[in-house]
């Protein structure tokens, strides 16, 4: 009986330039579903304990989901792989065209592994799948690698995946770009792919998506449309996208400004929707069948940095590359969020770590070399580091390259007070004092300093739970909230949807359009237990890799340094705060003291017995 799978994996061996397909197996599907879920369990069985992520060893996958490719609204794709950055799991999701583009080819996924002995890229065109040189595209950026590829195999339709200078230079935060303006970014996948020498994936496909039932699944369709059609939530990401979070992130107090010293800027408006509006917006774009539109296209038309087009600099770019630099005019900050995408960086991580390397100048500890000036507020230092990171052009590049957790491990002088990441990945744009909430989020986010694991600032800043008011401050009752969410987000990334469409959409949708797409009949309540069974997957792979309770932890900064104004003057998440929360947060999941599934969780979520996908090729 039809379904929304493909039923094969394309399985590809690098080193020795031989691909295949797999089958699909039934029992991955009925318990992971896809997205997340399959590349939390593929990753597990694949790669072997304590490898290093930037070895041939390591995988590299790319998965879409069930509802990916077909009228549902909203669903994109991920990539996934250990994390080179943290050493975690590690897995970063996608819009536009290139997901939908994988199951057109014929595939659930696309598993890469080993290393071409030079640089090459992938081309696949339904079954004929290529090993193609690279040689000639190498040192390109990200977008002139997709412009040449294109021309070169004559397929201007095809959707790419590609890295730039970053990745090739295995920049531990590099990124990949997945046509224009869309980027699996965090964590380092971008070195992964470069470790590689894998320049590029280049997909197109001719295949038909097809669903169980037509009529059922088109109704579901419709339906879960209408909500995002009411969606207040999701109106005023159409309006602005995410860039109004910036004056709001201000106006709760968890806006980082100057490194994080502090949580609000009062200049904030500047860099958010009206400011961006002003200088920026011309028209709106969408990803692959989304009716919310988040995207604001437009250019840069006046001013030093003028001529060229940009999307809109949606709120973790302007806040981490704007207000936590002191930078404030949006022409800039879209200059420099436009040389991350093309150089391949994750702009998130690279703001973190210029704040980083502007208050290490700032007290002394880095000297920039003659001509350049790094201090908060200034573009052109910030514009050096990001080109000296991605191009390893001198020692101060190479070493800010790592990251903010190997970097201060290499500087000392205190400089680990701040070094703003958890587990190694530079934090997101949501200062946790304050929110103690937000900061559990963080602590126990399965590949490090995380935002989208669980998005608990509403509930911090007074909304209610289950029809309660949450007590601002509070840490007591967190944890349980924080994994619903966790167990939630996970479920419905197996499928793999865009957060903001969650927004609107229903559990009830959501599970009436996968009944419909794959002919197994789930309730809105099956996103919960399917997310707790990933998110334990997920926690299984980190404690293999030897992640425990004492890295389940915030920075020194959030702990040790109370806010010294703004909206929650005087709070930190302290030392008994974080022991507190995490303690709760673990008997609650079935965890011991370390942090460890315990085997009765395992038992109930079927994974102590879980079958093995296959052996390594």
């Amino acid at each position: 009986m039809a379904d929304s799978y493909m039923g094969k994996f394309l399985l590809v061996d690098l080193t020795n330039e031989a691909s295949r397909p797999v089958p699909t197996p039934q029992w991955l599907k009925d318990q992971f579903v896809g997205g997340k879920g399959f590349g939390a369990k593929l990753l597990y069985d694949l790669v072997p304990k304590g490898v290093d992520a930037l070895s041939p060893e390591n995988a590299l996958m790319f998965f879409p989901g069930p509802l990916t490719a077909t009228a549902a609204p909203s669903m994109r794709a991920c990539a996934v792989t250990k994390s080179p950055l943290t050493g975690t799991y590690l897995d970063s999701f996608f819009g536009g065209r290139l997901g939908p583009e994988i199951k057109y080819a014929g595939y659930d996924g696309i598993i890469i592994f080993g290393k071409a002995p030079k640089p090459v890229y992938l081309w696949i065109n339904d079954d004929q799948v290529e090993i193609r040189p690279a040689g000639d595209i190498w040192g390109t950026s990200a977008l002139e690698a997709n412009a040449l590829i294109k021309d070169e195999i004559k397929e201007p339709e095809a959707m790419l995946a590609t890295i730039g200078q970053a990745g090739e230079n295995q920049v531990l935060f590099a990124l990949i770009c997945c046509e224009y303006n869309r980027q699996a970014g965090r964590g380092g996948a971008g070195a992964v792919m470069g470790s590689k020498n894998l320049k590029a994936v280049a997909i197109k496909g001719s295949r038909l998506v097809k669903v169980h039932d037509p009529e059922a699944f088109d109704k579901a369709c419709q339906g879960a449309c209408e909500e995002i059609s009411l969606s207040t939530e999701c109106a005023v990401y159409t309006d602005g996208g995410t860039s109004s979070a910036v004056p709001w992130s201000n106006e709760i107090g968890t806006l980082p400004y100057k490194n994080y010293y502090t949580q609000s800027d009062p200049q904030a408006d500047k860099i958010g929707d009206e400011g961006q509006k002003k200088h920026l917006f011309l028209g709106k774009a969408a990803c692959f069948g989304c009716p919310i539109r988040c995207s604001q296209m437009g250019a840069v038309r006046t001013g030093k940095y003028s001529n060229f087009i940009t999307d809109i600099v949606e709120y973790e770019s302007a806040a981490l590359l704007g207000s936590n630099l002191d930078i404030h005019d949006p022409r800039a900050v879209a200059h420099l969020t436009k040389l991350c995408d093309e150089y391949g960086l994750d702009s998130m991580s690279a703001g973190g770590v210029i704040g980083f390397a502007f208050e290490a100048a700032e007290k002394g500890v880095i000297e920039a070399p003659e001509g350049i000036t790094l201090a908060f507020g200034n573009v052109q230092g910030a514009e050096y580091l990001i080109r000296s990171m991605a191009f390893q052009e001198e020692d101060l590049g190479r070493l800010l390259s790592q990251g903010v957790k190997r970097a201060s491990a290499v500087l000392g002088k205190q400089t680990m007070d701040y070094a703003m990441h958890v587990k190694g990945l530079e934090c997101p744009a949501w200062g946790p004092r304050g929110t103690p909430g937000m900061g559990l989020a963080y602590m126990t986010a399965d590949r490090g300093g995380c935002h989208q694991r669980g998005f608990m600032i509403g509930y911090d800043v007074g909304d209610e739970y289950n029809g309660v008011p949450v007590e601002m401050y509070q840490t007591k009752g967190r944890a349980g909230i924080l994994i619903e969410l966790q167990n939630y987000l996970a479920g419905t990334d197996a499928l793999v949807k865009c957060d903001f469409s969650q927004c609107g959409v229903s559990p009830e949708s959501f599970a009436a359009m996968l009944s419909a797409a794959t002919g197994r009949q789930v309730d809105e309540d099956y996103f919960d237990l399917l997310g707790e069974r990933i998110w334990n997957q997920t926690r299984l792979f980190n404690v293999r890799e030897g992640f425990l309770a004492k890295d389940d932890t915030l920075p020194k900064r959030f702990v040790k340094q109370v806010l010294p104004d703004g909206p929650h003057k005087g709070h930190c998440v302290s030392e008994a705060d974080m022991d507190y929360m995490r303690r709760d947060y673990y008997k609650t999941r079935g965890w011991d003291e370390e942090g460890r599934p315990e085997k009765k969780t395992l038992q109930k979520l079927d994974l102590d017995k879980a079958p093995v996908f296959m052996e390594r090729p």
